[in-house]
């Protein structure tokens, strides 16, 4: 199993599409990402219908232990992306 890197997502959009050079491929992929990027920076939730929705999600603060010596650490609260799967994407996905 392989991962898809952006460039094979620009390189298919640019074979699928025969009037949209590499660049402009490439332009469009890139402003998706920044505005969704922006959203979630905003605490705005991002959906893309049949495939999910990204949000942030915010961990309390929470006591750690430290591996080596086993003592308490305070581990601060922090803010994380999360992505929740659409219906379509979950049926696709575990097709059996």
């Amino acid at each position: 199993m392989t991962a898809m890197v952006k460039s094979e997502l620009v390189g298919r959009l640019a074979a699928q599409f025969s009037d949209l050079t590499r660049a402009d491929a490439d332009a469009a992929v890139e402003q998706i990402l920044r505005a969704m990027t922006a959203r979630l920076a905003e605490g705005d939730r991002v959906e893309v219908r049949d495939f999910g929705s990204f949000s942030v999600t915010t961990k309390p603060p929470r006591t750690g232990r430290n591996p080596k010596t086993g003592e308490a650490v305070a581990v601060p609260a922090k803010t994380a992306p999360h992505f929740k799967p659409g219906k379509l994407l979950r049926d696709v996905v575990d097709r059996d």
